[in-house]
């Protein structure tokens, strides 16, 4: 397949050179060079993002629901070359990169179909009471307004659903938000084919260029030019804490401090609790090494930590997940960085006292093996370390004494995206002991599942705590993502003629 890669940034329509070039590092095929991000390519994009608000920002439901829907058409009419360079750069399988095609363009109609609706725009209405005493009341009306140009940061482990036209990106244009998005060294390429879908969405529906724009990266400083840039309002990002919380802090050190949706990452706990390990301990464990390994372990939902009590039983489930976990074949990890971080993350908790390593491994490369390690209850309490996440498809089994330990590690977890029970009926007075902390501790709470499949629709929550995300009242998942774009506008006397169309009825 011929791929028509110009290798540079898509500014409002046009595509640019950068003041430099950085080279990819794919997992397959060859290097390739891009043109390199600046702060200057970044101000041009915002500046055109700016002016693009005053039309798009007040642009109908009906005409950005089509703009979603056109976008969604044509990376589906760039399906074959998208996957190729995606598999190329990524190293993830075919089967993947369909699927999460697939995902992302279900959510760009998602969204198209729950903006048509309107109920997202919460609109309230307090006619005036002329008569009432002591003080007359004005008529008030409320209706959920865009905030204007949003940056979001592609993702690593998500070349699609996260990145160029990921969920960021289409919960701000479904908000009526101009887009600029910071392309992932991973996968340039990739960005750029999904960047020219949606430049040619844009010229099929007539929206304002500035609506969208690529600045690859390849440095830092186009990522902190995307967060301090005074014309951001707000900014998207996936990754790791350290990235993110230095992002983060840049955002809320502004002269004008601006809201950052930041899902930083989880090591989304299960509770095993005893009647369902006798009931299907050996099926748990084989769950558990396949949720665990799925994609490599690079999920932000990856279900690092299980706990279960101490016994015969725990010791036949630790064995059935080593077996399960050492007939996995290696598996290629989506860069460098995250190869050299995941054995880095092995040592660390190898090296920690009171740990075994259960099945150890190999990170040839960027092709990994799984690891697995066991602990106890009173030792993870001891050693926070055992707690932070390391992304790739290593899992550590917690055993503990009683329930009443169970319930003390779960008062112990950061915030995570995930929370996970594993129980029967007859475990569900443990349950309702456990069910009030991991509410607190998470977005989403499942019982007797496994949290690697995030589901898009409207009740889905893909967020929680700091750590996990630096907002807990949002989700980077779901129809409600759209709302962190958005903010509340009250109108008071104001002559209906003059009100947003959606608020004049």
């Amino acid at each position: 397949m011929t791929l028509n890669l110009t290798g540079k940034h898509l500014i409002a329509g046009e595509w640019v050179d950068g003041a430099g070039t950085f080279v990819s590092h794919p997992a397959t095929g060859e290097s390739r060079t891009y043109a390199l991000g600046s702060a200057a390519l970044v101000d041009r994009a915002f500046k055109a993002a700016e002016e693009a608000f005053v039309s798009y920002g007040y642009s109908t439901r009906e005409e950005r629901a089509k703009f979603l829907e056109a976008i969604a058409e044509e990376i589906d009419a760039r399906g074959e070359a998208i996957t190729a360079i995606g598999s190329q750069e990524t190293g993830l399988p075919e089967a993947r990169l369909q699927g999460e095609r697939g995902r992302t363009t279900g959510q760009l109609k998602l969204f198209a179909e729950h903006i048509r609706k309107g109920d997202y725009l919460d609109r309230r209405f307090d006619a005036a009471l002329p008569d009432r005493q002591p003080l007359p009341r004005p008529d008030i009306r409320l209706m959920q307004r865009p905030i204007g140009p949003v940056g979001v940061f592609g993702a690593s482990n998500f070349p699609l659903a996260f990145s160029t036209a990921g969920g960021d990106t289409a919960s701000a244009l479904a908000a009526g938000c101009p887009v600029v998005v910071k392309g992932h060294e991973a996968h340039p390429g990739t960005s750029e084919i999904v960047a020219q879908a949606i430049d040619a969405a844009i010229k099929r529906t007539g929206v304002h260029p500035g609506v969208f724009s690529l600045v690859q990266g390849g440095n830092r400083e186009t990522g902190e030019a995307i967060c301090l840039h005074p014309l951001t309002r707000a900014v998207g990002f996936t990754g790791s804490l350290a990235g993110g919380r230095a992002l983060f802090d840049l955002c809320v050190r502004r002269p004008e401090p601006i809201p950052f949706f930041g899902e930083l990452g989880s090591v989304n706990p299960m509770f095993l609790l005893p009647n369902a390990i006798s009931a299907r301990g050996e099926a748990l464990a084989k769950g558990w090494a396949g949720s665990l390994t799925m994609g490599a372990g690079q999920f932000c939902t990856n279900p690092g930590i299980a706990i279960i009590t101490e016994g015969a039983e725990a010791d036949a489930f630790l064995e059935t997940a080593k077996t399960a976990l050492a007939s996995v074949n290696a598996q290629t990890m989506l860069t460098d960085g995250i190869a050299n971080a995941y054995r880095a993350g092995a040592d660390k908790i190898a090296a920690t006292e009171g740990v075994q390593a259960v099945l150890t491994t190999t990170c040839d490369l960027r092709n990994a093996t799984p690891y697995l390690f066991a602990t106890t209850g009173e030792n993870w309490l001891a050693n926070h370390v055992l707690g932070e996440e390391v992304f790739g498809p290593l899992g550590i089994l917690v055993t503990v004494k009683d329930e009443a330990e169970m319930v003390k590690l779960a008062e112990s977890f950061v915030g995570q995206l995930t929370t996970t029970l594993h129980m029967d009926d007859a475990d569900a007075p443990t349950a309702k002991k456990l069910l009030p902390i991991l509410e607190r501790k998470s977005g989403r709470v499942l019982a007797n599942g496994f949290p690697t499949g995030v589901e898009v629709c409207d009740a889905m929550v893909h967020g929680g705590p700091y750590p996990a995300t630096t907002n807990f009242g949002a989700t980077s998942v779901g129809t409600m993502a759209i709302r962190r774009f958005l903010r509340p506008v009250s109108y008071q006397n104001i002559p209906v003629a003059l009100l947003p169309e959606d608020l004049q009825q």
